[in-house]
């Protein structure tokens, strides 16, 4: 069995930003030379996600404006962990929200899709380096 392993890497200039991976994925797998597996996609810090959904420009829209209705950023003392010195509470429980990482399939050296779907990096809480893992393993 193959085992491939990569990082991406984010700084954002913004505290939230959705950004669509998809192209450095395919990249990676066609990179690791398997052909039958499973590629596994995770970022590598607690205020961020990566999910699979449509990159419709107001879907990302949706999503941003939910998930800060859901769990808004301000007022920041509205949460215990703020008060350790942080400001990013809010960033922690988007996160759950989007979720932690995406497992594909891979077949036929590509990624097994549905109609549509994408992997997205979903940053939380931006402006600093994070980092993405992908690792990808089968035949």
């Amino acid at each position: 069995m193959k085992s491939y392993r990569e990082e991406l890497t984010f700084e954002t200039k913004t505290r939230r930003a959705y950004i669509n991976i998809t192209p450095q994925v395919e990249a990676a797998l066609k990179k690791s030379g398997v052909k039958e597996g499973l590629c596994l996609v995770n970022p590598m810090h607690i205020s961020a996600s990566v999910y699979i959904n449509d990159d419709e420009q107001g879907l990302l829209k949706d999503y941003d404006d939910f998930l800060e209705r859901l769990v808004p950023h301000e007022p920041v003392s509205q949460y215990r962990h703020n008060d350790t010195g942080e400001d990013n509470a809010d960033a922690h429980i988007k996160r759950q929200v989007m979720g932690r990482e995406v497992v594909v399939a891979i077949t036929n050296g590509k990624m097994d899709f549905g109609p549509w779907e994408q992997i997205f990096y979903g940053e939380f809480d931006g402006r600093r380096k994070k980092r993405v893992l992908i690792k990808i393993i089968g035949e």
